[in-house]
This record gives C-alpha cells, structure tokens and sequence, in this order.
C-alpha cells in the first residue's frame, strides 16, 4: 500500500505538498477489519540509482527456493501426521490446531502475551501472528516457535506502526 496519495511519503529529499495529514487520511481509506486480515506489512523504501550501482550481498534464489521448499514440505508432513491430509501450509491450518503447533518458547509466550495486551490485537491478529511464526521457524528448520519468530511475526503486522523489541 502507498503511504500516501502520491506514494512518496518519507522518502528521502520529498516533502509532501499536502503534509502528515495527507498520510493519515490515506491511509485511514482501508478499514480495520481489512488490514487485520493482511499477515504481512512490509515497508519497501523506493529504489535509487546508488542503490542499483551498488554491489548488493544476499542469498542466492536458488537457496533461498530450497529453504522454501524445505519448510513446506515439513509443514505438509506435520498436517499429515496430525491428520489434517488437507492442510499443506500453515497459512491453512485450523485456529484451534495453530496454538498447539505453534506452541511458543517461554519468552516467545511472555512476548505475545505482552505485545496483545499492549496493542489490543483481536483474536484473528493472534492467530495469525502465530501462524507467521510457526511458518518462521519452519524456514529456521527448528521445532519449537522462539522468541525471536514470535517478534518478527509481530513486526511483520505493524510495519509502519509500533517497534517490538525482541
């Protein structure tokens, strides 16, 4: 989603014409119950010239494929064991289901709790956070839902918004 009308909201070197209001307002067009439905909020800052020239270190795709294919396929297998053959992602999987396999760390547990409380999320917030999480630590390759996948998946939903420390 733009930031605003004109979609160049805190980009570097552009004012807008129109100020935080114009942002505020923008914004405040997609409702509540819509935007609680989005898993993932990412800010993407625009691109620039430098940011091309430069040479750039990340993963490669085909590794980033393989981690991928990796974490669906033990998200299938997990849904096969647990005898839901249907379900093949965790994107997919039953609310009740999702807070038994997705069962937090001590102070992945601490840190929903807190951050729910502080942030008022709804019950489809805290379900699907769990589900972002659980989907995290699939990618990790770990069992068991950390702390560090509990606050990302968090960060995730308030792009933009409130920072959680992990």
């Amino acid at each position: 989603m733009n930031p605003c009308r004109c979609g160049m909201a805190g980009e570097p070197g552009h004012v807008c014409a129109r100020g935080q209001r114009c942002r505020t307002v923008y914004q405040a067009r997609i409702s509540g119950p819509l935007m609680d439905r989005i898993d993932l909020r990412i800010d993407v800052p625009a691109v620039t010239a430098a940011d091309l020239i430069k040479p750039g270190v990340s993963e490669a795709s085909a590794v980033v494929a393989t981690r991928v294919a990796s974490a669906r396929a033990r998200q299938k297998q997990r849904f096969l064991e647990l005898g839901h053959p249907g379900v093949t992602a965790n994107a997919r999987c039953p609310t009740a289901l999702i807070e038994t396999i997705a069962q937090p760390d001590s102070g992945g547990a601490a840190l929903m709790r807190d951050a729910a409380e502080k942030l008022k999320f709804s019950a489809r917030a805290y379900h699907r956070i769990l589900k972002v999480a659980r989907t995290l630590a699939d990618l990790d390759g770990v069992e068991t839902v950390g702390r560090i996948h509990i606050a990302e998946a968090i960060s995730y939903r308030l792009s933009g918004e409130v920072a959680v420390a992990a």
